[in-house]
């Protein structure tokens, strides 16, 4: 993508009629059907040289902010960053090495919080530090019960 392509022409048009080329009604259901695909995966999956993952991440949050399912999606964003950075779950010992990767994966997920959400993500951050999950606890979606526990389907 360096050479600039995902940024000519219509991109919304574009991203859309991939998604529904490959069958799908919305980009939230073509990500939701690929929960643990990091946003690089999914850009590259609809467009590998004219989607960019930001591309991605902006439909998406259109499309929460729409039907009002941000605290789904921002529990979604930290699914795809777990699976990224943490493939064989949440360590049973955080010492240098898995530290890193924890914080590496919050510190992305936090990143591609919309601002709405960051104060309810900094506290679910806490939460996984102070009680950390179980060793190997790896969410496969946003409906995991712990995720929905620290994130709550309540949109602010």
């Amino acid at each position: 993508m360096s050479d600039g392509r995902a940024w000519q022409g219509n991109v919304k048009a574009r991203l859309y009629e991939r998604v529904r080329e490959r069958g799908y009604d919305s980009l939230t259901a073509f990500a939701e059907a690929r929960p643990t695909a990091s946003l690089v995966e999914l850009a590259d999956e609809l467009g590998p040289d004219d989607i960019a993952a930001v591309q991605v991440f902006s439909g998406l949050v259109a499309e929460a902010e729409q039907s009002r399912r941000v605290t789904r999606l921002v529990r979604g964003q930290l699914v795809r960053e777990l699976a990224q950075h943490l493939p064989n779950g949440w360590p049973a010992v955080l010492d240098d090495a898995t530290r890193f990767d924890v914080a590496h994966a919050l510190a992305r997920w936090t990143t591609y919080t919309p601002e709405t959400h960051k104060e309810r993500v900094k506290q679910a951050r806490a939460a996984l530090r102070t009680t950390p999950p179980p060793p190997g606890w790896r969410p496969l979606g946003p409906d995991d019960e712990l995720l929905r526990t620290l994130l709550p389907d309540e949109e602010v």
